[in-house]
């Protein structure tokens, strides 16, 4: 390994090249008309005297004279001079040899430790460390990691293939060069594109994790998944066995609950593997505090007191006390758009409201960062209102409304009155219109049923004479009443 050279003009045209951790050049050429004693060095390719002071004063027997012809050395040359030089140190350096046996096991589901043993034949002075990289699909990751220890512990990618690659290092060390990579592989099993995908979880109110996926895109239509977890406290890693499947998407839920007291938690490693071996299983690791989501606010209760509105809440019963804010919103009347109030404890109140309105709250809480790293909120909880709201399109149609129904109600009255006068009081016949439709069927009837029954002809005349009997009786009190009236 070259070091990296830099070139500036010195003094009297004088060319300086330095590398780090090695000795400067300071060359210039002169060519003097009497050359006295001095000390040269022979540069590859050149052949004129080279002084390491730069010049030279007066000298005993003569000086040292700058002639017309004398030029500095050129500083590419001397660039390319000292480049040679330093490539010829750098050529001397020792590689370090490599780690051998370089191996991994799993400790856990999803957890992978990679072990390997030293170098052979390394110097005691060497301050011996190890410098690892994780490959995933042949694109190293931004995790290289210097260690003096010969182990690493990295989550498992078992849905891609992973390299693990280390090599040895003499730090601040400049007569030695790293070791080559020594590297081993963990490939992937199964058909490609069968593991599960979209993977999310959610950690419910500290008590239960929801985690829900879908089918791999070359999977059937028919593969089931199983979920184990695992994390730091849990002796072996456990199956998810509360598990549903809806419209394509896989959901399994965990109990996880820690002390109430307590402030940091372990990573969940998560394995979702399928039902045959042709289904390639897939791993994840998940920070818990970025996936805390509080329940819903219960109990929300409303007080009024004059013009001002007291909300209160329940606190929850598993999140630490002040791990927790909490928003209400309020809206005047049936609008949802609304204020929104922030408050870090479960109660809050509003004044200067209007008593003549009405009020509508819900509550919502979400996690504090200082102690959860999470940005889900709970759902609204259930709303509640408080006072009345005169409305005036109430009004409006009450007036309009009434009249119509008064208007309504006497046609139908009149009507039915009109009906009930008919019952109650029937109309009197006009004894000629009678007469002329008696007589004037009769005639028809006599005259059809003499030519039918000479018979019938004699009962006919008695059935008239007694009519007539009839309508001079009631012509005569009709008569008499109307004299004694006079």
């Amino acid at each position: 390994m070259l070091p990296s050279l830099h070139s500036s003009a010195g003094r009297g045209g004088a060319a300086q090249v330095a590398g780090p951790g090695r000795p400067s050049c300071l060359a210039r050429i002169t060519w003097a008309g009497r050359p006295g004693p001095s000390r040269h060095a022979a540069l590859p390719g050149w052949s004129g005297p080279l002084t390491g002071s730069g010049s030279e004063g007066p000298r005993r027997g003569g000086r040292a004279m700058a002639v017309a012809g004398a030029a500095p050395l050129p500083c590419p040359l001397l660039l390319a001079v000292c480049w040679v030089v330093a490539a010829g140190t750098a050529a001397g350096a020792k590689v370090l040899p490599s780690p051998s046996n370089l191996n991994y096991s799993f400790t856990h589901i999803c957890t992978l430790n990679w072990t390997w043993n030293p170098p052979e034949n390394v110097s005691s002075s060497c301050n011996l460390w190890y410098s690892s990289d994780i490959i995933i699909n042949g694109v190293p990751e931004d995790r290289r990691e210097w260690s003096k220890s010969r182990f690493r512990v990295t989550d498992a990618h078992l849905n891609e293939e992973m390299r693990l690659r280390v090599r040895s290092e003499c730090k601040n060390d400049s007569t030695s060069e790293p070791s080559p990579w020594v590297e081993t592989s963990l490939l992937p099993k199964g058909i490609p594109g069968t593991a599960a995908v979209d993977l999310g979880c959610v950690w419910h109110n500290l008590e239960y994790m929801a985690c829900t996926w879908r089918r791999g895109e070359n999977a059937s239509s028919d593969t089931n998944y199983t979920l184990f977890y695992w994390f730091d406290g849990l002796e072996n890693a456990k199956n998810c066995s509360h598990s549903s499947v809806d419209q394509g998407i896989f959901e399994c839920i965990f109990n996880l609950t820690f002390p109430k007291d307590r402030r940091t938690y372990p990573a969940i490693i998560i394995l979702i593997r399928g039902d045959s071996e042709e289904v390639r299983p897939v791993c994840a690791s998940k920070n818990p505090t970025t996936l805390v989501k509080p329940t819903t606010p219960r109990q929300l209760t409303l007080s009024k007191t004059n013009d001002r509105i007291d909300v209160k809440w329940s606190e929850s019963e598993t999140f630490p006390r002040s791990c927790l804010n909490y928003e209400v919103k309020y809206c005047n009347g049936d609008s949802d758009n609304g204020q929104i109030i922030a408050s870090e404890v479960n109660s809050v109140s509003i004044a200067g409201i209007d008593p003549n309105s009405k009020y509508t709250f819900k509550v919502r809480a979400k996690p504090k960062r200082d102690c959860y790293n999470s940005h889900l909120q709970s759902d609204w909880s259930e709303e509640k209102s408080i006072g009345e709201k005169r409305d005036s399109t109430i009004y409006f149609v009450l007036i309009i409304t009434i009249p119509l129904i008064v208007a309504v109600s006497t046609i139908i009255l009149l009507v039915y009155l009109k009906r009930l006068k008919i019952l109650i009081l029937p109309p009197i016949p006009d004894p000629r219109e009678i007469l002329k439709r008696m007589f004037g069927e009769q005639n028809e009837d006599s005259q059809s049923s003499a030519k039918d029954d000479p018979m019938n002809a004699f009962d006919r005349l008695i059935i008239e004479e007694e009519i007539h009997s009839l309508i001079l009786t009631e012509t005569s009190e009709s008569s008499n009443p109307e004299k004694e009236n006079r």
